[in-house]
């Protein structure tokens, strides 16, 4: 079997089973809608039974109804009587309220003075009557009334002496357009009917008023009994065309459907029965089953749709498996080529990793460099202070071998103070170079730490000790503006030193062509950052400041000496390593350069 009648037939169940599932579910949903409808209605008049049912027991047990009946032939009594139907008509809202005796010959009326009035008439043929004297009990009874051929309730009960004794009959008559006039038709059922039918089948209530007094038996044959005729007087009571279709699949034993032929026209109405209390009536709910073929419609819509998913899903699985089929095959060429690949890129990798121990190897040996170029540059400064070093010790160590000397000829001479005198200004005089040589070895000692909490202030002091030692005019003023209070950065003493003296060295180098050479270092503060700031008040940079940061670069004359033109761009390499910042500019309030050395602020508890 191709794969297209498979398609069909799978289409045609679909759309099958979708129509009867509608079906089902339209059903299900009006009967819902119906049952519900019904049960509103059957409490609304249930309400209204209970209402007038123990009314006329009341009315019985009035004195004066007992006396009329004793007393038929007095006027008096037979007035007030009459004058009490009025007022019991009144209070209860009924159309009619009469006292019969135990011939049914009423004696009394609300009516008495209309021509029409029920007063003389007889109703011993009346149901409620003749119930209400055989049972002694109250009655309930519906039909047309035979003088005011008007429809209504009749409530009754007997009336007793004091003996016990059965007088007459006490009736109410009440109207029952109000309960027609509250059948409310569903919001979702607007093409909906009731009837309410008597134990013949008969219709006394209906939504319709062509359907009033109609015989809805079904049975064409059997004539309304008499019994109907004296209930509903000068009424045909025929019956409806209609042709029972029977219950559809899912729905209760009390739901069917049925076609009402009328004036040329069918419709077809899902038929709900339901009993009403204390009566033999049948509300008869009839509800159009246009809404029934929508849901079907609706259902085999849906079915469609979901015929067709699942058509595009097959269509889509088969052409999936066959792409995966295909996948398969092109996947082992995949793995094939992959594995070649593979190989030449392992061999790719093994060569980067080289490289980048290649690479990691040059690093580590520029950065070793540097370390040596720093170093190196520090040496620097060193021999070209070794000059003024060797003037700064030679001159101690002639004071000492002078004052040795003299130290013989005291002692021969036995002057001991004075061979003492000699020995603390020896002693004085070591120290001093002993303090001199240690602020050497300090500097130029290699510094590989990482940055800690130092105090600015050392390494200025430090820095100014070891220029002291170089020869220099000796008219050059360096003023430097020490705080009192701890300065805390972050940074290295020994580093910070080495920046230090190469700024003031190249200061004393900027002044020594001014006839009042003078340098300044302060030290200012923001938040978060401290500034050491250098101030000359030599000839200044040159135009780009920036420059002199560049390796090799030197502003320094032949006279000066040529240096190597890296202590500066050195000195930022420092500063930028510690997390700081170093630049230098002219000075805006004269002659001169000014070089600013930042640093971050710590605080002692970090």
């Amino acid at each position: 079997m191709s794969y297209r009648i498979i398609a069909c037939l799978v289409f045609l169940v679909t759309l099958a089973c979708s129509w009867m599932l509608g079906g089902w579910y339209g059903y299900r949903q009006v009967e819902q809608e119906s049952v519900e409808e019904s049960f509103r209605y059957r409490q609304l008049v249930a309400n209204e039974l209970n209402r007038y049912v123990p009314i006329p027991e009341l009315m019985a047990e009035h004195p004066l109804l007992a006396e009329a009946l004793a007393s038929p032939g007095d006027p008096g009594t037979l007035l007030r009587a009459n004058d009490q139907m009025q007022r019991m008509a009144t209070i209860v809202g009924s159309s009619d309220v009469y006292l019969m005796d135990a011939s049914g010959t009423t004696i009394a009326a609300n009516n008495y003075l209309r021509r029409d009035s029920f007063v003389g008439r007889n109703f011993d043929f009346r149901p409620y009557f003749q119930d209400a004297m055989a049972s002694g009990d109250s009655a309930i009874y519906f039909a047309l009334g035979v003088t005011s051929d008007v429809r209504g309730l009749y409530f009754s009960h007997p009336v007793r002496d004091n003996s016990g004794e059965i007088l007459g009959v006490i009736a109410m008559k009440v109207l029952v357009h109000e309960l027609e006039s509250q059948w409310r038709r569903p919001a979702s059922l607007r093409d909906s009917e009731m009837v309410v039918l008597d134990d013949a089948g008969i219709s006394f209530l209906s939504s319709k008023s062509e359907w009033l007094y109609r015989n809805f038996t079904g049975d064409n044959a059997d004539a309304p009994s008499e019994l109907s005729h004296l209930r509903y007087p000068d009424r045909e009571l025929s019956p409806i065309d209609f042709d029972s279709l029977g219950s559809p699949w899912g729905l209760s034993d009390r739901a069917g459907t049925m076609r009402i032929h009328n004036d040329g026209e069918s419709r077809e109405y899902l038929r709900v029965l339901t009993p009403l209390p204390r009566l033999d009536w049948t509300l008869q709910v009839m509800v159009s089953t246009r809404t029934v073929l929508w849901g079907r419609l609706g259902f085999a819509a849906v079915g469609v749709a979901i015929f067709v998913v699942g058509l595009l899903a097959s269509l889509y699985l088969r052409e999936r498996y066959r792409r995966e089929a295909e996948l398969a095959h092109r996947g082992e060429q995949l793995e094939r080529s992959v594995a070649s690949r593979t190989a030449e890129l392992e061999r790719s990798n093994q060569q980067l990793l080289e490289e980048i121990r290649e690479r990691e190897k040059t690093r580590d040996e520029l950065r070793e460099t540097q370390h040596e170029l720093i170093q190196a540059a520090k040496l620097a400064v060193l021999g070209q202070m070794s000059a003024g070093l060797n003037h700064e010790i030679n001159q101690p160590l002639t004071a000492i071998q002078t004052y040795a000397r003299n130290s013989r000829r005291f002692l021969e001479k036995g002057a001991t103070e004075m061979v003492d005198a000699n020995l603390s200004e020896i002693i004085t005089l070591c120290d001093k170079m002993a303090e001199l040589t240690r602020q050497f070895k300090v500097f130029a000692r290699k510094s590989e730490g990482p940055p800690a909490l130092v105090d600015l202030r050392q390494s200025v002091d430090g820095a100014l000790k070891i220029m002291a030692a170089q020869e220099s005019r000796s008219d050059i003023s360096i003023q430097w503006h020490r705080p009192e209070q701890p300065v805390q950065c972050h940074g290295d003493v020994i580093r910070i030193e080495q920046v230090m003296v190469n700024l003031v060295a190249n200061a004393i180098q900027a002044v020594e062509s001014s006839e009042r050479p003078e340098i300044t270092i302060d030290v200012e503060e923001d938040d978060g950052h401290w500034y050491c700031l250098v101030r000359d008040n030599g000839s200044g940079l040159p135009g780009s400041t920036e420059r002199i940061f560049e390796p090799f670069f030197t502003t320094k004359s032949v006279k000066q000496g040529l240096g190597l033109g890296l202590g500066l761009s050195i000195s930022r390499q420092i500063v930028d390593a510690l997390g700081g910042s170093l630049t230098g500019r002219n000075r805006s309030d004269g002659p001169g350069a000014e070089f600013v050395l930042t640093l971050r602020k710590r605080e002692a508890t970090e």
